[in-house]
């Protein structure tokens, strides 16, 4: 194992639009823009993804991202409705590149017992079970064990190609890669991936994988070596709700409790999380947040992979949030002190990104409405069931990273992320902005130059606010609907806080509404009629807004008491993307899944300390 370490540590060079009233040129923070971007994708360089049919390159993801047509792994065309700003290919260090080695014959690991079993499989469940045989190689091995299902040269060679084709697709201005990958930890199907993105064009001889170590905090180390030679990374958690407690946990992942020198490591190191994909939304759960009424929204309960139940209890990030501020209180500081985006998690190098043009994941094992249970079978399994047995159906057709960046260049769109100043939608390009500070009054919203104002006046998404005494919090939240997309029903901020007596609170504003409406006493806009036909999958409402916008001050806020707030914004009903397969199919929806959907975004917390 030693010898990856040492691989992996040296380091060698290699080599919008304007919205919201903004300049289309770089220049102070009023200058910044939106771009949109994908920052979690598979190809055939993955072993998942090679496994499930996907022989899409790196080359195909950069293309298909650019707007042209590339092809599903079933044969169908793929193409994505508007470019992307930006996109960076995640292929998974562990076995990066091996699959498709294990399938060459004058290699010696196509002889290996693993490979000739995946070679075997042609059906779907074939393909299932072949790649199960792999899962207990993703967990630490025995020590002194050595996994001979790697091969360095290999890898080497598949983590050139990805460096090679991003450096190729890089068009500073118009089009960004990031170099990247997955760290893929995972003990006993607990999910504790991470994406590691570079700054620049300088990345190592080799990714640090599970190999090396199932432990992030050894990723860390790892990144915080680099950093110190000038290389510059961060690592994105992703799936925290398949994490079953541990993404967000009380202690590290040897059991010891959390200091504050594990909260400064974690957070230089894991400055924003992904928070929603096509495995689910982590943003919160029911159990979590019994009075948000929008908080079972995509919810997947199991960890990934199977059928086991991902407990929710410290897996995802309104939670996590609540934590930090209590492990802070008690002088421990906060390691949950993260932004947020969105990203596919594709493993067919096309992320599927709308609702009504959905092909899911995983390439062969679920390119069919039947496949992924949306659509019955044509005659009922032999327990009865008369859908496809899977948890397909709990996914969900999201999302996408929005970053905002003083220029659409790998340093640009890094250093943004790393500021926190990001937000995550679940597919459609809803324009976002959110800002903090003490003086904002209602005034502020008919300024022309209420963005310069807001930053020189305040702070934005991702950052904290520091109050004197005597002062109290004003937010502006602005946002724009997708033209491509359902018009906009609300506008919300997420409050939470830690009681001086230690109970943890959290409350759901809306604070704009559409139509001009205004919230209630219960702080909640009244209903606005939407709908959605499911024999036509067409929608009405009395109100919906092609934007909103507000300054809110808290009516509850306390002094002295640490909090963050955020922004959820809600498009009107929709049609799920269940529902769509069903209305092509000619069927009714599958009755004991969602049939519509609320698409929404979230922006980075506010802190006001």
């Amino acid at each position: 194992m030693k010898k990856y370490i040492v691989a992996a540590l040296g380091v060698s060079s290699l080599c919008c639009i304007s919205v919201f009233g903004l300049s289309a040129n770089a220049g102070d923070a009023a200058d910044r823009n939106v771009y949109f971007g994908e920052t979690h994708l598979h190809t055939a360089l993955s072993f998942d993804s090679y496994v499930f049919g996907n022989r899409n390159s790196p080359d195909d993801a950069y293309r298909y991202a650019r707007g042209e047509t590339i092809r599903h792994p079933a044969g169908f065309k793929m193409k994505i409705d508007r470019p992307l700003d930006f996109q960076s290919v995640t292929d998974h260090a562990i076995y990066l590149g091996m699959l498709p080695a294990m399938h060459e014959p004058r290699l010696e690991v196509s002889k290996h017992p693993i490979s000739l079993e995946i070679r075997k499989a042609k059906s779907p469940a074939e393909r299932l079970l072949a790649f199960q045989k792999l899962f207990p190689r993703l967990n630490k091995l025995p020590e002194g064990e050595t996994d001979d299902l790697v091969d360095e040269n290999v890898m080497k060679s598949a983590w050139q190609e990805i460096i090679t084709t991003a450096n190729k697709y890089y068009e500073p201005g118009t089009f960004t890669t990031l170099i990247g990958y997955e760290y893929t930890s995972g003990p006993e199907r607990q999910n504790l991936h991470r994406n590691v993105f570079f700054r620049g064009d300088t990345a190592p001889a080799l990714p640090f994988s599970r190999i090396m170590s199932p432990n992030p905090e050894d990723l860390w180390a790892w990144m915080d070596a680099l950093r110190a030679k000038g290389v510059d990374t961060i690592a994105v958690p992703h799936n925290s709700n398949g994490s079953n407690g541990l993404m967000f946990d009380t202690a590290s992942f040897s059991g010891a409790p959390l200091d504050a020198a594990y909260a400064e490591t974690r957070m230089r190191n894991e400055p924003i999380v992904e928070v929603t994909q096509v495995k689910g939304d982590s943003e919160t759960h029911p159990a979590l947040s019994p009075n948000d009424e929008w908080a079972n929204f995509e919810i997947m309960p199991f960890r990934i992979g199977d059928w086991t139940p991902s407990k929710a209890d410290g897996s995802y990030v309104r939670q996590a949030y609540l934590r930090g501020l209590e492990l802070a209180a008690q002088g421990n500081g906060n390691p949950y002190r993260f932004g947020l985006i969105g990203a596919s998690d594709t493993h067919v190098a096309a992320g599927a990104y709308e609702e009504k043009n959905y092909w899911s994941k995983v390439g062969l094992v679920d390119s069919t409405p039947t496949l992924r249970g949306s659509v019955p079978l044509k005659k009922p399994r032999d327990d009865g069931g008369k859908y496809n047995a899977n948890n397909f159906q709990t996914w969900g057709a999201s999302g996408l990273a929005a970053v905002w960046a003083d220029a659409n260049t790998r340093e640009g769109i890094f250093d943004a992320m790393r500021r926190k100043e990001t937000y995550a939608t679940t597919g459609p390009r809803i324009k976002l902005r959110f800002f903090a500070g003490t003086n904002f009054d209602a005034a502020l919203i008919d300024k022309a130059d209420l963005v310069h104002r807001a930053y020189a006046d305040g702070v934005s998404m991702g950052g904290d606010l520091d109050l004197a005494a005597g002062q109290s919090p004003a937010f502006l939240a602005w946002a724009l609907r997708d033209p491509n997309s359902y018009a906009l029903q609300r506008l919300q901020i997420i409050k939470g806080w830690v009681e001086p007596s230690g109970e943890k609170q959290e409350k759901v504003f809306d604070i704009a509404c559409a139509g001009g409406k205004k919230p209630d006493a219960r702080h909640r806009c009244p209903d606005n009629g939407a709908s959605v036909d499911l024999k036509t999958c067409s929608v009405s409402a009395r109100h919906g807004a092609d934007e909103l916008k507000t300054v809110w001050r808290d009516p509850e806020y306390t002094p002295d008491v640490q909090a963050f707030y955020y922004v959820r914004v809600l498009e009107n009903p929709s049609c799920r993307w269940s529902s769509w397969d069903a209305l092509r199919a000619g069927v009714a929806p599958r009755p004991n899944i969602p049939a519509t959907i609320q698409e929404r975004a979230y922006s980075s917390p506010i802190w006001v300390n």
